[in-house]
């Protein structure tokens, strides 16, 4: 009301038309004209009043909302430019004013261009870190032998330089890692492939077994396998091939060796040796190189197979070579009634001779060796056996059992000195390794002791037999002593003409002995 009527007093003629007081004088006017009443007047310019401070009220509420908003975004532009001098590590930007001076909006706009700046600074560094990030992950992934990548994150709270190069050192460590294993692993592709060249493998098949992304080209947008795991195996399976070709250049270089020496000893044409000629110089080459198919199964067996072939027509003739020598032995000994020496021995050759692993010098000097013993113990028993033959001029049937009788003779007063020296040798043998020593599953020295138990049984049986021998005849004798002691009655005359008589003493001494040799 105060305001309204400040305004009644205000000249009409110096108020615009547009304005509230003209409005309000024009109003006054027609309520003069009319007669308005005055409760009506004032009621009126209350409600006027009411809806104006509404109106200004409505106005002040939303321009104290702009400035608070202003403030807001000033210092959410405020605290984001500090974060992302925090996030990107910088102290300071040359952009932004130090004092932030003038409105409201003066000083959000002259914050507005650095702000931008840093975001699209941000932007950039979070590019970079995210490029770094995505290549140490692919290439740990490859070194760790890890399928499929998984999405990058990345901390944006810290942005700064020095972190990128952290990231970027470490990106460095593991290309250069990678590099050394790609290289690691392609030497081992380049072994595997010479070795499968000579060996006359399928190099494919034998990486594809290691892992099927070796066969890949070169291609920098394929991941990798590069794991320990697939060095280990590409390591070992080098390994294992380098093995199996040292042992087939092993076996070739001997089979060649073999076949050479079969060549010298059977007497080989050039033209049957011809076919292994480029084999037999490519083991003994002194630098070693081997072309490629060199050392294949197909090579290997073909070699085996002539060396077997020629080993059989070598045993061939080496069995007639023995035979005819063994033979030599054979009558050297019949003529001078020798056992056959060295059998054990010239039975071991033969089984040499038919596995193949007699040497024909080695053989000749051997057999050779043999006949030369054998003829030199002839020479050394010819005198004995002259006196022999002279000896024994009876049948050669008997002249074996008395030559074998002398023998059995000999050799049995040998025995219990040997069974005692074998039995003192046992307790020894058993004392120092303190077990039993069983012969067929016998205890020896049990059966020695039974042994000689039953000897000197038989010999204490042979001293019974001897000493009633020596009763018997003792007997007989006294026995005849006492008849011719007797008186020299008619009867004992007849007795004596009867027992004096030459048929009575024979008889008599044919009865004794008799006895005696039964008891005996």
């Amino acid at each position: 009301m105060g305001s309204l009527k400040m305004t009644e007093k205000t000249p009409r003629a110096a108020l615009p038309e547009s304005s509230c007081a003209y409005l309000l004088q024009e109003l006054k006017m027609i309520w003069n004209e009319v007669g308005q009443d005055q409760n009506e007047r004032e009621r009126i310019l209350e409600e006027l009043e009411q809806e104006c401070q509404e109106v200004y009220r409505r106005k002040v509420n939303s321009a104290n909302m702009s400035r608070i908003q202003l403030h807001q975004a000033l210092a959410e532009s405020e605290a984001e430019f500090t974060n992302l001098l925090l996030s990107l590590g910088e102290r300071s930007f040359p952009g932004r004013p130090e004092k932030m001076a003038g409105t409201l909006k003066e000083q959000l706009n002259s914050i507005t261009p650095a702000l931008q700046e840093m975001q699209m600074r941000k932007e950039a560094r979070l590019k970079q870190f995210i490029e770094v990030q995505t290549e140490i992950q692919r290439t740990a992934s490859e070194i760790a032998g890890r399928l499929g990548n998984k999405a990058v994150t990345v901390n944006e709270e810290d942005l700064s330089l020095k972190k990128l190069e952290e990231f970027q050192s470490e990106l460095q460590r593991l290309k250069r890692e990678k590099s050394d294993r790609l290289c690691k692993v392609e030497e081992y592709k380049v072994l595997i492939h010479n070795f499968a060249k000579v060996m006359g493998m399928d190099p494919s098949k034998i990486l594809a077994s290691v892992h099927p992304r070796l066969l890949d080209g070169p291609n920098e947008q394929q991941t990798k396998n590069i794991s320990d795991d697939i060095l280990k195996k590409l390591n070992v399976t080098v390994e294992q091939l380098k093995e199996e070709k040292n042992n087939r250049r092993e076996k070739l270089q001997n089979l060649v060796k073999a076949l050479t020496n079969l060549w010298d000893t059977l007497d080989t044409t050039m033209e049957e040796r011809q076919p292994y000629g480029q084999i037999k110089i490519a083991m003994t080459s002194v630098n070693g190189m081997l072309g490629p198919g060199s050392l294949t199964l197909e090579t290997i067996q073909q070699v085996e197979s002539e060396v077997q072939r020629l080993n059989q027509l070598k045993a061939s003739k080496m069995k007639e070579l023995f035979l005819k020598k063994r033979a030599e032995v054979d009558e050297i000994c019949k003529k001078s009634h020798m056992d056959m020496p060295y059998q054990t021995e010239m039975d071991k050759i033969m089984n040499l001779i038919m596995s193949g692993d007699v040497v024909h010098n080695d053989l000749l000097k051997t057999m050779d060796e043999y006949i030369y013993k054998a003829k030199e113990e002839a020479t050394s028993r010819k005198d004995i056996m002259d006196k022999d033959e002279r000896r024994y001029s009876i049948s050669r049937g008997a002249h074996k059992h008395l030559k074998r009788a002398e023998r059995a003779r000999i050799i049995v007063n040998k025995i219990p000195g040997l069974v005692e020296q074998l039995m003192a040798k046992t307790q020894f043998w058993e004392h120092e390794r303190n077990k039993i020593f069983y012969y067929d599953e016998l205890p020896l020295l049990a059966m020695l002791k039974d042994y000689m138990l039953t000897l000197k049984e038989k010999e204490e049986e042979k001293y019974r037999q001897r000493e009633n021998k020596k009763i018997q005849t003792l007997l007989v004798k006294r026995h005849e002593n006492t008849l011719m002691l007797r008186p020299n009655t008619s009867f004992s005359r007849q007795s004596s003409r009867g027992f004096n008589s030459p048929g009575s003493t024979s008889i008599w001494s044919s009865q004794s002995f008799c006895q005696t040799s039964t008891t005996t």
